[in-house]
């Protein structure tokens, strides 16, 4: 790339060189030789000549170099376009993975709603269980203590009011002594 710089800069220098040294005379040396005072059609031929030249030497490196910028441009457009789909996919997995989390959160808030519903209801009737257990129970302790009460009262009773003496007593009068006492 040097070279071909250093090689434009005299191809480009050295005719303005001869253009400047030409200047000053009164009739140009061209004019005395060609016999014409302008020289615009040779020095149009020679600048397409230059022109020719120039991009014969320049044209490959300015492609060269617009090709490889091109490739560069497209390789990191398929990168970035690689890593915008892998994002995406990312966030669509995350997003489903969210929407599952939330499902199963939900699930779970419902089965331990569900569990203490069940388990207040089994403690609820555990516990009526159990108070009607101990109202029987104390229903029965309650009867035993009168049935006791009753039977220490009658023998009480029998052993004041009976004794010897009082043995041909009928059963109808003993009956009623005993309903006297406990009444």
């Amino acid at each position: 790339m040097k070279k071909s710089i250093k090689i434009l800069f005299f191809a480009l220098a050295v005719p303005a060189f001869a253009l400047i040294a030409g200047e000053g005379e009164a009739t140009s040396h061209y004019a005395t030789i060609a016999g014409r005072e302008t020289d615009f059609v040779p020095r149009l031929f020679n600048f397409i000549i230059f022109a020719g030249l120039v991009y014969y030497l320049v044209a490959d490196m300015i492609r060269n170099f617009f090709q490889e910028r091109k490739d560069k441009i497209a390789s990191q457009l398929s990168e970035i376009e690689t890593h915008l789909q892998e994002a995406k996919s990312a966030k669509k997995r995350a997003e489903q993975t969210l929407a599952e989390s939330e499902k199963k959160a939900q699930e779970i808030l419902e089965d331990a709603k569900k569990e203490a519903l069940l388990l207040s209801t089994r403690y609820k009737e555990l516990g009526e269980k159990e108070e009607i257990s101990l109202e029987n129970q104390y229903k029965e302790r309650m009867d035993m203590q009168k049935r006791k009460m009753q039977r220490e009262l009658i023998v009480s009773l029998l052993d004041e009011n009976i004794n010897s003496d009082d043995i041909p007593l009928s059963g109808t009068q003993i009956i009623n002594n005993l309903a006297k006492e406990v009444a």
